[in-house]
């Protein structure tokens, strides 16, 4: 114990030197005790030592400052050591107070109806963070690993488990606690976060993410309640059929329900698909192929691999438009019409398509604009539209779904919380009304649709089926989603969307995150330099006054401005929030223009998409001031998912960079400059380019003439 305490000490004054509050060091110092005593953490304690003697002190305290938080997509973040990381502690004591909390819901129902638990492709693989020479138990932690050490917890307290043979998907996930009629399930992935992230995502008996205030009893059942972590040891579990496998039955099941979506005949598409090494092998891929498609995988990317070597930057995200990097030139070869791609757990699908010879990207905000314009048409076309029908989006989702919606006699609720949970939940309102006939789509701006009635979460399979039908109808007339989307602009008017983000990591970060939401939330803003406010919505005051709780709270820490508009646009709106999973500010900017002649939709484009930087300029400034922080125009031209700090970092290393100008050595110069860059990742010259190029006209690597 005298040890520990020199331990203590030693991190105490380590502490001292940093930049955060005295709540978080002191909330980091009780769990860092409780690590290094308990003899539950045995296994941790090497580790733990490691970091105190060689003076980790920022990582050692965000490790430990908190237990990780659910926010709106889960718990998911980075793998590590300590209770703000993702390890066997911290899934085994969710997974007991879920087994608590089920219990209280349900009773015996719960044991007898059971939990469903499935996994994607993480792995952890990362180094340097950790020493590699002592007994590490995060390493090569892996999806399989996290769903085994809950299923041992679950079947301690006699919940029935049920487990898939491999990796499965997010939405079957959700189809198979409908199909087997269970009381929960949770779905062990981080999506499609960096590969050094896992996390786990708790769905209801009706297979959805849990909303307030049951996500709150959940987490206080977790927090307050677990006083000892029950655990069954695996084959035990399994020899009292406490742990079953599902049968190839529900997978044939889940891939006819969706299949069943389908809404024409036309196949006469040349697909490319790429499930980014995720589980989209089991749900896009076979549904297409038994639809009839002609696709034809990209064998890079089609293989299981936490490690997503051959997506760019290692980020498998739809969202990003260089998921699709390594996939393009293999599109090219066979000459295909049309990318499709997914997430690791394949509830997300990016889209890109052949038009006049370039390859465009569609962002969650447009594919939801074409599957809502297809949809109503199909429905339109089959007499379905009926005084029900209705199509679910989120307030942060284009308002452009809601005008075609309501020009076409088709109701939305487009007035939800970010979070696809929300949208599941108005669902089960429609089906408790007997009204789910008459839903249409689900559409959410991070890339995310359901259709049907067979899940209650997002899902690639479903949208890559509509998506790829829309485009092979186009094709018969020689034209492409682009000629469609245009001409849907031209209709309604052309509908800019754009999201970015301020990452700002660890306690500090969330402190900064804070600061700038308490200054938006309690100031009166007159304007963002060239744009006036009109009206600020807080949702913390918004319907229902009385918040269900604190996670009610925290998904509700939304600050919606709506701005002045200008002669050429019917809405210029900003929303931002603190994410719920990651270290990050999010802010989703909207510039809606009016209908026009499609002859000009070059120019009305160029009009709107230039309003649309300008307030992002302006607003991201106003909010670095509030932080204290000078940032350069420049800056603006960097990888958006760059943390903050790694951008600052950049301006304050030009010069070295510059500078490797005068090492007459090539492999010294280029060593030095890849040393250099080491704090940007994997693709570092791609993450930094675009802004050195605006200063010095030329990229690095021409600058350096390293580019041969």
């Amino acid at each position: 114990m005298e040890i520990v305490e020199k331990l203590i000490k030693k991190v105490r004054d380590g502490f001292d030197i940093l930049d955060v509050g005295e709540t978080y060091k002191s909330q980091s110092l009780d769990w860092l005790k409780l690590w290094l005593t308990d003899k539950d953490f045995d296994e941790y304690s090497p580790q733990i030592r490691y970091l105190i003697d060689n003076e980790k002190w920022d990582l050692l305290l965000d490790s430990f400052y908190q237990v990780i938080p659910f926010g709106t997509g889960g718990r998911r973040g980075a793998v590590g050591i300590g209770p703000n990381r993702i390890n066997k502690w911290t899934i085994q004591a969710s997974a007991q107070g879920h087994s608590q909390y089920l219990l209280k819901q349900y009773g015996e129902k719960a044991r007898k109806r059971g939990i469903v638990l499935a996994y994607d492709v993480r792995e952890f693989t990362e180094t340097g963070i950790y020493d590699d020479s002592l007994d590490n138990p995060v390493k090569g932690l892996n999806g399989e690993q996290l769903a085994v050490a809950a299923a041992e917890v679950y079947a301690a307290n006699r919940i029935k488990v049920y487990t898939f043979d491999g990796v499965r998907s997010t939405p079957e996930l959700s189809f198979s606690i409908r199909h087997l009629d269970a009381v929960s399930g949770v779905m062990f992935s981080a999506s499609h976060n960096p590969p050094s992230d896992n996390g786990k995502k708790v769905y209801d008996e009706f297979g959805g993410q849990l909303i307030p205030p049951y996500d709150q009893i959940l987490v206080d059942e977790v927090t307050s309640n677990v006083k000892e972590i029950k655990k069954m040891e695996l084959n035990e579990a399994k020899e009292r059929d406490l742990i079953v496998k599902i049968s190839r039955d529900t997978d044939d099941q889940y891939i006819r329900s969706v299949c069943g979506l389908s809404l024409s005949s036309q196949r006469d598409i040349n697909i490319v698909y790429s499930p980014l090494h995720g589980t989209g092998k089991t749900s896009v891929w076979p549904v297409l192929k038994r639809l009839g498609f002609k696709v034809t995988p990209h064998q890079e990317t089609f293989n299981f691999s936490g490690a997503f070597e051959n997506a760019t930057f290692n980020i498998p995200n739809p969202e990003v438009v260089q998921s699709f990097d390594s996939v393009i030139p293999f599109a090219e070869e066979i000459e295909a019409d049309i990318i499709i791609n997914s997430d690791p757990d394949a509830d997300r699908i990016g889209v890109m398509v052949k038009h006049q010879g370039q390859w465009v990207y569609l962002n969650g905000n447009e594919i939801g604009i074409l599957l809502t314009d297809y949809a109503i048409g199909k429905y339109q076309l089959r007499g379905r539209i009926n005084a029900g029908s209705t199509i679910i989006k989120t307030d942060a989702t284009t308002s452009l779904i809601e005008t075609i919606t309501r020009k076409n006699n088709v109701n939305c609720i487009g007035d939800l919380l970010v979070g696809f949970k929300y949208i599941a939940e108005e669902m089960n309102r429609l089906e408790r009304d007997n009204k789910m006939k008459d839903f249409i789509l689900g559409s959410e701006e991070s890339h995310g649709f359901i259709m049907g009635n067979y899940c209650r979460d997002k899902d690639a399979a479903g949208a890559a089926i509509w998506i790829c039908e829309l485009a092979a109808e186009l094709k018969i007339e020689n034209k492409t989603l682009i000629n469609h989307l245009d001409k849907i602009y031209a209709t309604y008017g052309y509908c800019h969307n754009h999201l970015t983000e301020i990452r700002l990591l660890g306690a500090t970060g969330r402190e900064q995150i804070s600061r700038i939401m308490k200054h938006l939330r309690d100031n009166r803003i007159e304007n963002f330099t060239d744009f006036s406010v009109k009206e600020k919505i807080d949702w913390w005051q918004g319907t229902p006054q009385a918040h269900l709780s604190k996670t009610d709270t925290s998904s509700r820490n939304v600050l919606v401005f709506h701005l002045e508009n200008l002669l050429i646009t019917e809405i210029i709106k900003v929303m931002v929030r603190p994410s719920g999973t990651e270290s990050k500010i999010k802010m989703y900017f909207e510039v809606f223009g009016k209908p026009f002649d499609i002859d000009n939709i070059g120019k009305e484009k160029g009009r709107i998409l230039n309003i649309r930087k300008k307030l992002e300029q302006n607003f991201m400034q106003y909010c670095y001031k509030i932080i204290n922080i000078d940032f350069p125009e420049r800056g603006f031209l960097l990888f958006w998912q760059l943390p903050l700090a790694h951008k600052l970092r950049y301006f304050d290393i030009e010069g070295d960079i510059v500078n490797f100008k005068k090492i007459s050595n090539r492999k010294k110069r280029e060593e030095e400059l890849y040393k250099l860059l080491e704090f940007l990742g994997t693709n570092p010259i791609e993450k930094i380019d675009d802004a050195f190029k605006n200063k010095y006209k030329i990229g690095i690597l021409e600058y350096l003439n390293l580019s041969n």
